[in-house]
């Protein structure tokens, strides 16, 4: 595993502790990132949930991004996250928060313009956790929230204020783009389909 662009490129990083972890791969995070531009999408605060080895906020603080929070809960990726802001020079710019994902979403009152949701894989509480964010403090109009998600996971169009722009697979790995948008802006029929 490689920051694969940015200040901090071509540094290694450290892997998951345990096959519970499941990083995504370079590839498919390169395609998040081109997905991310493409969308005109520029992250400044960041939020990393079930962060595992930090590799995707990590990531964004290497193309910009100002700050970034990591969410997990184990004593091993909390580790490896620490560890790889160090190799990658952000421990200045990244937190770590060693607690359950729905833990920190219902106590933090901060919002983010970027959340990373990537859970264990084929998690069947995926959607519930997504509608829970999006009606917590962490979004605000604008917020992009990426999913990563098994082929299998249908992901819906809309959650409450979530629209999908963009869905994206690598072989049983997909991961779609949601953003907020203001419930008071009329529909706009022009919005880019889903690819």
């Amino acid at each position: 595993m490689r920051i694969i662009s940015g200040s901090a490129r071509g540094r290694k990083l450290k892997g998951p502790p345990s096959h519970a972890t499941r990083p995504m791969t370079d590839k498919l995070k390169g395609a998040v990132f081109n997905s991310l531009a493409s969308l005109g999408v520029e992250p400044e605060h960041v939020l990393d949930l079930y962060a595992g080895t930090g590799a995707i906020g990590i990531e964004a603080l290497s193309r910009g991004a100002t700050d970034a929070d990591f969410v997990d809960m184990g004593n091993a990726p909390v580790a490896v996250i620490r560890d790889n802001l160090r190799i990658s020079g952000f421990e200045d710019r990244g937190r770590v928060h060693k607690m359950p994902v729905m833990t920190f979403v219902e106590r933090s009152r901060r919002p983010y313009d970027f959340i990373i949701m990537d859970p264990p894989y084929a998690d069947p509480e995926i959607i519930p956790t997504l509608e829970k964010v999006e009606s917590s403090p962490l979004i605000q109009a604008g917020t992009v929230v990426l999913l990563g998600h098994s082929k299998r996971v249908q992901t819906p169009e809309r959650v409450g204020r979530f629209e999908a722009l963009r869905q994206r697979c690598h072989g049983d790995t997909c991961f779609t783009i949601y953003e907020a948008v203001d419930e008071e802006r009329p529909e706009d029929s022009s919005n880019e389909e889903r690819a």
